[in-house]
């Protein structure tokens, strides 16, 4: 893929990436809201017919069932580690090496007619990357604080697992500069838009992007 952080581009989330992005953001605040619920709850549990029987999965056969985890490192302004290719059931996970930044990884699935690179695609101009990328939400957002390993990142939007084939363009959106606090707290409160906070352009426009593929 070569490496991208020596690419400057221009680019701002679409019409249809902002209504993405606002709803991944009120995932990021439910997920608090489910924590302080999970400890909360201290119903007691359902009781169970003694002889009732499950079959559980042998572990080796659970094993090879899961597919591999590839561990994808955010910098100032990439990401390394990223692969050209990964196999069906592969799972993303993100760190973030930067001490400063706050950076996300934002996959999202290429129409299969589309060929062109994604140095290219990111330099369209808005209305016609509506066009290419309107049809579905990402396949994965995640966000990742400055320093932050993968067991620290925030889940947005998917688990990181890629089932269905195809090319996908990874990018971050994020402002350069934006206070990590400020912008997740401001995604917390985005109710109809991305959120709001002082920073300068996308990450992408640093040259925050990449592509691979699912077989």
């Amino acid at each position: 893929m070569g490496d991208n952080s020596m690419n400057h581009v221009r680019l701002r989330p679409t019409g249809r990436l902002i209504t993405v992005l606002a709803a991944a953001s009120m995932l990021v605040a439910a997920c608090g809201d489910d924590d302080e619920t999970s400890t909360e709850d201290t119903s007691a549990p359902a009781e169970t017919d003694d002889a009732t029987t499950t079959t559980e999965e042998p572990a080796d056969e659970e094993a090879e069932s899961e597919g591999e985890t590839i561990e994808v490192t955010a910098v100032d302004y990439g990401f390394e580690g990223l692969p050209d290719r990964i196999d069906a059931g592969t799972r993303l996970t993100l760190v973030n090496e930067s001490s400063v930044e706050i950076h996300e990884l934002v996959a999202i699935r290429v129409p299969d007619e589309e060929e062109r690179p994604v140095d290219e695609l990111v330099t369209l101009p808005e209305a016609e990357l509506d066009a290419i990328f309107g049809a579905g939400p990402p396949a994965l957002v995640v966000l990742s604080p400055p320093g932050a390993s993968a067991e620290e990142a925030i889940p947005a939007l998917g688990d990181g697992t890629f089932t269905e084939p195809g090319r996908y363009v990874v990018v971050c959106f994020i402002p350069v500069g934006a206070d990590p606090e400020a912008y997740l707290a401001a995604a917390e409160a985005a109710s109809d838009g991305p959120p709001e906070v002082e920073g300068g352009p996308p990450h992408v426009t640093e040259g925050m992007f990449g592509e691979f593929i699912v077989e």
